[in-house]
């Protein structure tokens, strides 16, 4: 990482470190923390009434979002959601109620501040089926081809990365999982310098995409069916705008599984006279035993 961007990161960072102090210190006055002042095109406003008062208050004031991405992302029973830059929790507390005791809903931040804010607003929720984790987007300590969706609320525009966001993002999905983001999203007329005059990183503008290269990047980590669709204004030429994408059903992550098409269940040419171990410390028998194939004889 070049220094530059790993002095933007820092700056995100502490802006979003200030902001889970400054709702938790909130806590303690007798009417509770004020929501963060920001402008009417982000926050916690972008909710509807109903989930915010379902939510700790603490959750809903540490919203700093541009989008509400759970009434977006289409959720259901038993499903794995992660959410990209959870911060106070507020759309993983969203999404493991929609997703119900047979589903899981995790929260991804790399700000230590915002994790403790996270996991007291799940105790006060009473939520059991959400986990925060700590890391980047860049680099999701999660294993591959385990979440069904993947959510985010203004974040990925923060990356200095994107297209290492995408890849991971590709990487941790299950084929035929999808994307449902809120990002900030630029018209594709406006050059990088004319974007940065509209605001900075941690105002979630400078770092903005366009919409041809969101489509690019995107398209680029393998996703299909990338849709973008502006919502609302956030500047001139700047756009909240929902994001939504698919990864195929046939996207074959493994690189052991593309050098044989005929490899299956860990055995190449599987079920043929030619068959052999994909594992040369295994016998076939062994190998197709440990991977619970089908194809046993």
């Amino acid at each position: 990482m070049s220094e530059q961007s790993t002095d933007l990161r820092e700056t995100v960072r502490q802006r979003y470190a200030a902001t889970a102090v400054k709702v938790t210190e909130g806590g303690t006055a007798c009417c509770g923390p004020q929501p963060v002042e920001v402008d009417e095109n982000f926050g916690s406003t972008l909710y509807a009434a109903d989930e915010r008062d379902a939510l700790p208050a603490e959750a809903v004031a540490a919203s700093l979002g541009c989008g509400n991405p759970t009434a977006v992302a289409d959720l259901h029973e038993g499903e794995r959601v992660l959410d990209l830059g959870s911060g106070g929790g507020i759309d993983v507390l969203l999404s493991a109620r929609r997703v119900g005791p047979t589903g899981r809903a995790y929260g991804l931040d790399m700000t230590d501040e915002m994790l403790q804010l996270a996991l007291a607003n799940a105790a006060k929720a009473g939520a059991t089926n959400v986990e925060f984790l700590k890391g980047t987007i860049e680099a999701i300590p999660l294993p591959a081809d385990t979440i069904d969706v993947v959510i985010s609320n203004c974040v990925i525009n923060l990356s200095t990365d994107k297209p290492a966001v995408f890849a991971e993002t590709f990487r941790v999905m299950r084929p035929g999982g999808r994307i449902g983001v809120s990002d900030v999203v630029a018209d594709d007329t406006l050059t990088a310098e004319q974007r940065a005059d509209r605001g900075d990183y941690v105002g979630c503008i400078a770092g903005a995409l366009s919409f041809a290269e969101y489509r690019a990047g995107l398209e680029a980590a393998g996703f299909t069916d990338v849709e973008i669709t502006p919502t609302h204004s956030v500047a001139d030429g700047m756009h909240s705008a929902i994001v939504r994408a698919t990864k195929p059903l046939t996207a074959d992550a493994s690189p052991e599984a593309a050098e044989s098409a005929d490899a299956c269940c860990g055995i190449n040419a599987c079920c043929t006279s030619a068959e052999t171990s994909g594992d040369s410390a295994l016998t076939v028998t062994e190998a197709k035993t440990a991977s619970g194939c089908a194809c046993q004889n």
